[in-house]
């Protein structure tokens, strides 16, 4: 399976920029596997279609604001996008501009409260981060990081807990 199975074209009018309020009324696309037919409905309906024996699958990963801005020793921005913890320390990251970013360059974020080098290269274009900090790296990432919403949420998110799924809990 590859990521490009999951592209599909949908309106930009459909995608909602801010999570709604009461999320049981939420859309909820119905898909007849057997004939194709698609139906709308709010999500509260998920029980009409659900039947003895169904497996539902809950999310329950809570998302960190792992997108971070630092500033290379040059002075110039850069964006990071933690993707996987290797150690207390260690990050695989995507970096933006990732071409720039070679292995022994520094980085800092918030006035130095949190540094950067680039260790390794990773998969994919990744690279592999360590970080130097004091304290507890979580609450850093909290003061310091942002959510990383995918591209076509356009709107600047207010609240962080609202993106949260509401069985949100494993980081």
């Amino acid at each position: 399976m590859q990521t490009k199975d999951f592209y599909f074209d949908l309106p930009e009018a459909l995608i909602a920029q801010t999570p709604i309020l009461d999320r049981t009324a939420s859309r909820l696309m119905v898909l007849d596997k057997n004939t194709g037919a698609i139906e709308h409905k709010i999500f509260r309906d998920i029980t009409d279609y659900l039947k003895p024996g169904d497996c539902l699958v809950l999310n329950n990963t809570r998302v960190i604001p792992a997108r971070l801005f630092g500033i290379r020793d040059s002075g110039a921005l850069v964006e990071f996008l933690l993707l996987k913890q290797i150690d207390h320390h260690t990050w695989e990251s995507l970096v933006k501009p990732g071409k720039k970013a070679r292995i022994g360059d520094r980085f800092t974020f918030g006035d130095g409260l949190l540094k950067a080098e680039v260790v390794d290269y990773g998969d994919e274009g990744a690279r592999i981060i360590h970080f130097e900090f004091e304290g507890i790296f979580e609450n850093l990432l909290e003061q310091l990081g942002t959510m990383p919403l995918p591209p076509y949420i356009q709107a600047q998110l207010e609240d962080q807990e609202r993106y949260q799924t509401v069985f949100a809990k494993t980081p």
